[in-house]
């Protein structure tokens, strides 16, 4: 408990750069007798901290004695705060704790630039949850059991040990090892309904790279949008996809795969989409709409 106090005591004061022994007894919920035994062992332990009497006195350390021996340049400390901040996001109390002890450490602020919400609109609650749970379980070695609603149209509870986490084309995934069919899955976040941490642990493995495939060829698919949808386009394609005519309207072509997904894909804009090639597809989707229009017609 002392040595811990001793550390808190040095960031503080690298923190604060001088305190009185009044006001560290306050912060520690000890006694100003014990701050002065505390100072006595840390002065005794070599490091050279200052203990002045009077009106601007206070208890300090020597100016500028943890910097002259940083290994880091002021912009490798900045580089570590960032990265600590960022790591902080996912409400990590002792990144918060390691964030503020090196802001310390290195007398340099931490910018607040970077705030991620795991969470969907409208879910403020389960998903940053699941989030951390997933973190802390990949971290400590421990298995899950989750509920995921799967391609297959079925929800299946699986037993899984969880590998890394994802973040690739607007989605969170997790890699793990599925432990009933012993074969490495890839899951989608969103789709994860529950999850549970078990108490069993499991030793960890590596991810193995996948094997190398051919890329599948697709056709090209060329669109018309409006300039009212500059916004959504510029969200779903690449700015080399986009030609701006001169009335603003837009051309996006890319290669896509016509699947089920792509139908869904082009009518989710609904009336604000053109379709200009190929002249099939511009078949499918119209019938699919009709389909529509008949399954919810008044």
């Amino acid at each position: 408990m002392q040595e811990s106090r001793l550390f808190k005591i040095i960031y503080y004061l690298l923190d604060k750069g001088r305190a009185t022994a009044p006001e560290l007894a306050e912060r520690f919920e000890v006694s100003v007798r014990t701050i002065y035994r505390d100072i006595d062992s840390l002065s005794g332990a070599g490091i050279p901290i200052y203990a002045e009497a009077g009106r601007n006195g206070g208890i300090h350390l020597m100016d500028d004695f943890v910097l002259d021996q940083a290994v880091f340049s002021e912009e490798e400390k900045q580089e570590i705060l960032s990265a600590l901040q960022s790591i902080n996001i996912a409400q990590n109390s002792n990144a918060s704790q390691t964030l503020q002890k090196l802001s310390a450490l290195f007398q340099l602020g931490s910018e607040h630039w970077l705030e991620v919400d795991f969470s969907r609109w409208g879910n403020e609650g389960f998903d940053n949850e699941k989030f951390e749970l997933l973190k802390s379980a990949i971290i400590r070695c421990r298995t899950i059991k989750i509920q995921y609603a799967g391609s297959s149209q079925a929800i299946t509870e699986r037993t899984v040990q969880p590998l890394k986490l994802i973040f690739k084309a607007k989605a969170w995934y997790l890699n793990a090892f599925c432990t009933e069919k012993q074969v490495f899955r890839t899951f989608k976040l969103n789709r994860i309904l529950d999850l549970e941490v078990l108490q069993e642990t499991f030793l960890r493995r590596h991810v193995p790279k996948p094997p190398d495939a051919p890329e599948p060829e697709y056709n090209q698919i060329t669109l018309r949008f409006p300039k009212e949808m500059a916004y959504r386009v510029y969200d779903e394609f690449d700015k080399d996809q986009i030609q701006q005519l001169a009335n603003g309207d837009l051309i996006a072509s890319a290669k896509m795969p016509e699947d089920p997904w792509l139908t869904g894909f082009l009518l989710s804009f609904g009336t604000q989409v053109e379709i200009l090639s190929p002249a099939y597809l511009r078949d499918a989707v119209a019938e699919q709409a009709k389909l529509i229009y008949e399954k919810n017609k008044p």
